[in-house]
């Protein structure tokens, strides 16, 4: 069974936690589920969450899923010499980008964070914060050159989405593309050559 850490943390996105959370045990992959202080508020600001569990995160039986502690960072998850498949921070705010790309590790999602870059693990940070100073656009670059991958919240309109649903699920399909995982979600362009190319109106 696969084996992915996945931390919430207090950025609006909260959708997409929940839904990549469903993808990964609809895959049979175990989560480790971590999420800060900040992350269980957006979680019930967005979702309506008043309790932080995997069963309220998911709508159901969690039975894949580890919940651990934000400052447990003796956690098997923080020592490298537990295998994982991966990371990934979703949503990710500025403050975590911040922590992960300064190397600091005073919790157990940025202790795992560079934990994962260490080992040369695949670390998937989602951010969706807009617009970026330079000081966030210098973070991600730092991450970007150690190793990480930033995979910002920007769901692709080529499908002709019409439900938020399906917006948060091209984002859950890149993020499960990245981390090599398969899945039904609707993420793949496929031009119909029948249609012809549009034509620019005069």
């Amino acid at each position: 069974m696969r084996q992915i850490v996945l931390a919430i943390t207090g950025a609006s996105g909260a959708r997409y936690a929940r839904r990549l959370t469903q993808c990964l045990l609809h895959a049979d992959v175990r989560v480790h589920l971590v999420i800060s202080p900040h992350g269980a508020r957006v979680l019930g600001d967005e979702l309506g969450l008043r309790t932080v569990s995997a069963e309220a995160l998911v709508g159901g039986p969690a039975h894949g899923v580890t919940l651990y502690r934000y400052r447990d960072i003796g956690a098997r998850i923080a020592s490298g010499s537990f295998l994982t498949d991966g990371m990934v921070i979703c949503p990710c705010s500025s403050n975590t980008l911040a922590a992960v790309a300064a190397g600091t590790a005073d919790n157990l999602i940025t202790r795992a964070a560079l934990v994962t870059l260490k080992e040369a693990r695949r670390l998937i940070l989602v951010p969706r914060e807009m617009p970026l100073s330079t000081i966030e656009l210098a973070n991600m670059l730092r991450i970007s050159q150690s190793g990480g991958i930033i995979c910002p919240a920007c769901p692709g309109f080529y499908l002709q989405p019409t439900t938020i649903e399906e917006l948060v699920d091209f984002v859950v399909g890149r993020v499960l593309d990245l981390l090599g995982i398969r899945h039904e979600l609707r993420v793949r362009w496929s031009p119909d050559p029948a249609a012809g190319e549009p034509r620019p109106t005069e």
